[in-house]
């Protein structure tokens, strides 16, 4: 695995934060076996109200019993690791509009110690070239792996809608199933942590460094797997932070902005983050489901009729929200400017 040098981590003004670390999520797991076993039934609809319930309490649940096959994600992992083990002139080269990058998170001057590789995901389901495709080996793993992933995201996003008790349980999937989805996949490579005396001096050595700041996932829905490595946390509705407990085996599940939105706020976006603590490396690897950019996104008529006809967001298109966005930092309230008075009441 690639090491930032010193140089470079010197450039990165990293955020402040507590020496120690949170304390672990009590993460709630879903196991999707129960709800695609044949018959489907009982199981099918407590796995439903346990996916609405995680929803609403802190939009972030791990799944197991995905089907995903071990040996698959074994294969990603490899051939993330091999890509970013490559020198750094051979890992620009996958540059452009999506691509390889570093430490620069965004365009609005978010730092944070990381590399990644940002990949549109086309309707058939694969990675979008960019303007350099990545290593071969590295594209066709990350193909396959995105077909199982987004049929196990649809699997969670139908349960979503079931777990709402909506009439239409493929009001969500049909949004990242189509055509013109603006779907995602981002792999991330946190390297170990630095000596003390190469972490930038910020009032002291901090052993807790930003890896990715604190933020919400734009999208309907994020589907994230990591090595077995700790980093990631997230806020509770109260403003804490906890770390969540590193599992290779499951996936964890992201409530995106979009999906808040949709739901009229009943779902809510997690804010979470990265931080890197760990002698060894981080890789994760996230499929991220977006609606298609002319997709006109407002609250469900359903939900909205639930609360005596309040809506808390106006309506308005995927692809203003993005404009909107990229304006913003990490960490601000992206979805502020799209609130109604009822949101706030």
């Amino acid at each position: 695995m690639v090491v930032l040098s010193k140089g470079e981590l010197e450039q990165i003004a990293l955020p402040a934060v507590q020496r120690a670390a949170p304390p672990l999520a009590a993460v709630t797991e879903v196991d999707l076996s129960t709800a695609t076993a044949a018959g489907g039934g009982a199981g099918r609809a407590a796995a439903a109200r346990a996916v609405a319930r995680a929803c609403e309490e802190h939009g972030f649940f791990k799944v197991t019993g995905h089907g995903v096959p071990a040996p698959l994600l074994a294969r990603v992992e490899a051939a993330a690791a091999a890509f970013f083990a490559l020198q750094q002139q051979d890992k620009e080269k996958a540059g452009g509009p999506f691509g390889y990058a570093s430490k620069r998170i965004g365009c609005n001057g978010d730092l944070g110690f990381v590399e990644y590789l940002l990949l549109g995901v086309n309707a058939a389901g694969a990675a979008a070239p960019s303007a350099e495709a990545s290593p071969c080996c590295l594209r066709e793993v990350l193909d396959e792996y995105i077909a199982a992933v987004r049929r196990m995201t649809c699997t969670v996003l139908e349960l979503m809608a079931e777990g709402l008790g909506l009439d239409d349980a493929g009001v969500f999937a049909r949004l990242v199933l189509d055509g013109d989805s603006d779907s995602m996949l981002r792999v991330n490579h946190y390297p170990p942590r630095p000596e003390p005396e190469e972490v930038p001096k910020h009032g002291g050595h901090s052993r807790r460094l930003t890896g990715f700041g604190e933020h919400t996932d734009p999208q309907i829905i994020s589907v994230l797997r990591s090595n077995a490595v700790s980093g990631l946390e997230i806020s509770l509705r109260d403003g804490t932070w906890v770390a969540v407990p590193p599992d290779a085996s499951s996936f964890f599940v992201n409530v995106g902005d979009a999906l808040q939105v949709l739901t009229n706020g009943r779902f809510r976006s997690v804010r979470h983050r990265v931080m890197v603590s760990s002698a060894r490396p981080r890789v994760s690897v996230i499929f991220f489901g977006g609606p298609p950019p002319r997709e006109r996104l407002a609250p469900l008529p359903g939900l909205v009729d639930r609360e005596g006809g309040r809506r808390r967001y106006r309506e308005f298109t995927w692809r203003e929200y993005k404009t909107s966005a990229y304006r913003t930092k990490l960490a601000d309230n992206r979805l502020g400017y799209f609130e109604t008075a009822a949101a706030s009441s």
